[in-house]
């Protein structure tokens, strides 16, 4: 068995500054900070990373993944540069959090007064500027162009929540669940887009097809219109991520049965189904034979006991709840997730996808300022915070693990002309930069007010405590209770860890 490594200093502060530093500062009473308060610091921050892995293991019993597609600017969210020229910390201005001496952008108010719950990973970097959401979601060791584009291609290896649901079936083969223990909100990831590219990242890879995500479908009216570019040409569309009707849905399409079947009648179907199973042992072996059976196996267990149908109903919770999430896609479908781990959840992931067009979402080659501010940071601040709030007053924040992450950051200094691919003038952008980004982590066993990691003057460039998106994988296995070091078989029978190279980030652990 690999022995783990624990990297990074164990005497930083939470705002990046060294104990030295920080002492010499003088006076801490502008800080707000006793000296009761600094001894607890420097205890927390002097403790043995054995002693966190130790007490940490198994702490969350479910996962909410937030999935900003496009690569987040690390400028404009949690690695702000006040003092870099205008070029690099561009036009948004930074606020105070309830961290002292650590500040975000300005366009995220709710967050910055809930950052003494999280931890804040500025060090995430990675040599693949691609948008390699396969890469992140997955403990591949690779990706290329051709694998990123393809979500079948044999090389890939399995989505987190799917070997986690893959796991889970293992410890109890007999126990059907009630509601997917690997759940996607809120549509089959980039099936909204209008390229024929249809990227990889979140699928079962070599566990096979059976262990996809369980995929939700939206349905609902936009209200707000975006202006997107790309190929040469600006295009307008009507993005649900910018704002919706209340009276959308998210429907399943095994959901509900057709008016005419009975649950006496389903339950004789099923009968009858498992006697041809019988006669068809022989298939067993087959992968879409078994990813057809366990599927309808699962199928039938939610439709009997309703639960989903119930978690999924946006219309149950009052509407001063739904507006506090936004009344936008990623708002309601953050508010769903929160509904599903209360109803007892495993995993569950919310992309902030692209929708209707090309360089949408997060990917800000082209209108970076406009989109930032008139719907990519509002909608965020509203939805995250909301969702931190909630878990925390239901009592739930301690046994569920929240990930907030990006794919890549975007390039340190703004590029007046957009993208370089096509030559658009004066749309004004960043671009794809996956040296240097960040990422935050909330809940089940993550330390509270913490800031692990820091880039360079212009965030181009990590300077301390590196982090690989791998390691968030690992340290989310760890903390469900699950050894990143757990082996599993590909289609060839060779033997993988499930967590890779990755490791524990123990100085992110309580």
């Amino acid at each position: 068995m690999p022995v783990l490594r624990v990297l990074g200093s164990s005497r930083q502060l939470c705002d990046g500054v060294s104990r030295r530093d920080f002492l010499q500062v003088g006076s801490l009473g502008f800080l707000g900070i006793t000296s009761a308060g600094v001894a607890a610091l420097e205890a927390a921050q002097q403790r043995d990373p054995a002693d966190a892995l130790k007490s940490s293991f198994g702490r969350a019993k479910s996962v909410i993944l937030l999935f900003l597609f496009g690569g987040a600017s690390q400028l404009e969210t949690f690695d702000v540069k006040p003092d870099a020229p205008l070029e690099v910390r561009g036009t948004l201005k930074s606020i105070p959090t309830a961290v002292p001496g650590y500040r975000v952008c300005e366009g995220l108010p709710r967050i910055a007064g809930l950052i003494d719950r999280t931890t804040v990973l500025r060090s995430l970097t990675h040599p693949y500027p691609i948008h390699p959401t396969s890469y992140v979601v997955t403990s591949t060791p690779f990706v290329d162009g051709a694998m990123q584009d393809n979500p079948r291609d044999p090389r890939h290896w399995p989505f987190i929540g799917s070997v986690v649901d893959y796991l889970d079936e293992r410890r109890a083969p007999d126990r059907l669940p009630v509601l997917p223990r690997n759940l996607a909100l809120p549509f089959r990831y980039s099936s909204r887009s209008p390229s024929p590219i249809k990227y990889a990242g979140p699928y079962c890879g070599f566990l096979g097809s059976s262990y996809d995500p369980v995929w939700a479908e939206f349905e609902g009216e936009a209200l707000h219109e975006e202006t997107y570019h790309f190929g040469g040409v600006l295009t307008t569309v009507r993005d649900p991520y910018g704002g919706i009707k209340p009276n959308c849905s998210f429907q399943l399409p095994s959901q509900t049965l057709p008016a005419e079947i009975t649950l006496d009648r389903l339950d004789r179907r099923r009968s009858l189904l498992g006697q041809f199973d019988e006669a068809r042992r022989d298939l067993d072996r087959n992968d879409r034979v078994q990813a057809f059976g366990r599927s309808r196996d699962m199928g039938y267990s939610m439709l009997r006991s309703g639960a989903l149908r119930r978690a999924l109903d946006v219309g149950a919770e009052p509407r001063g709840v739904r507006e506090r999430y936004g009344m936008t896609l990623f708002g309601q479908a953050t508010m769903v997730a929160r509904r599903v781990i209360e109803a007892g959840g495993r995993f569950v992931t919310v992309f902030w996808d692209d929708f209707g067009s090309v360089n949408a979402a997060w990917d800000t080659h082209f209108r970076h300022y406009p989109r930032l501010t008139n719907q990519l940071l509002p909608g965020f601040d509203l939805a995250y915070s909301a969702l931190l709030t909630d878990l925390e007053q239901r009592g739930l924040l301690d046994e569920t693990l929240v990930i907030c992450t990006t794919e890549h950051g975007r390039t340190p200094k703004l590029d007046p002309d957009g993208d370089h691919h096509t030559g658009a003038k004066g749309l004004g952008g960043r671009n794809h930069w996956s040296r240097a980004y960040s990422s935050i982590l909330a809940g089940a066993g993550i330390r509270r007010g913490h800031i692990l990691g820091k880039t360079d003057k212009v965030a181009g460039e990590v300077v301390d405590s590196p982090i690989s998106p791998h390691d968030i994988l690992a340290t989310t296995y760890h903390l469900l209770g699950i050894d990143p070091h757990t082996l599993i078989l590909d289609r060839t029978g060779r033997p993988f860890a499930i967590g890779g190279n990755g490791r524990v980030l123990a100085e992110a652990l309580v």
